[in-house]
């Protein structure tokens, strides 16, 4: 629902076609490639989520899991071939508080955990970055796997609540990916500090 409580143009289409929220309207499965390619989607929550048939086939399909917990191993397990995956899309975010800073630190542990879970065992050199991402960084390796989950030539999707540690984010993605840039997509409530940031191909 928007401010004032009035329902908004995504929120109302998500409801009318039937998907499980208005962030379908960000990132839809139906960007698969055809069935023949073994293309499939996995959805990974805290909660249990059900498939919208309407709009999603078999291979769809959603985990109930903690992502912060979850093993690269059991992740890659649920990947075509157990290869990987060429596409991963974060749309974590913490219940949010109102506290700004806290509300950023939750959403930055979380987009940690997305980007170790993509690219494998974070190791920071001495940089421009290395302070941001030291302090997200403990929480979110609960594995010595050195490998992520993203293949060659991926590409990832994270969302964050804006802050001041987000330009940190960015520069370690920009050299571990060949792209990266901010969008704020048009399904985004104004209100929203919501952000993403998109790195493609996987170095």
């Amino acid at each position: 629902m928007a401010a004032g409580g009035t329902a908004d143009f995504f929120y109302r289409e998500s409801q009318r076609l039937g998907y499980v929220a208005r962030s379908a309207f960000k990132v839809a499965c139906q960007n698969l490639g055809p069935l023949e390619k073994g293309g499939i989607v996995v959805g990974v929550d805290v909660k249990k989520v059900k498939v919208p048939s309407a709009h999603c086939d078999s291979r769809v399909r959603t985990v109930c899991a903690d992502v912060m917990t979850l093993m690269k191993r059991q992740a890659r397990a649920m990947s075509p071939q157990e290869r990987g995956f060429s596409v991963i899309l974060s749309d974590m975010c913490p219940p949010v508080s109102g506290i700004t800073t806290k509300d950023g630190a939750i959403s930055c542990e979380l987009g940690m955990r997305a980007l170790s879970l993509a690219v494998g065992k974070i190791k920071l050199k001495d940089s421009n970055y290395s302070d941001t991402l030291e302090k997200y960084l403990s929480s979110t390796e609960p594995e010595s796997d050195e490998d992520g989950v993203l293949r060659r030539g991926g590409n990832l999707v994270v969302k964050f609540l804006e802050n001041e540690d987000i330009s940190g984010f960015g520069k370690f993605c920009k050299v571990k990916f060949k792209k990266v840039s901010l969008l704020r997509p048009k399904a985004t409530r104004p209100s929203s500090r919501e952000i993403y940031m998109i790195c493609e191909g996987l170095r």
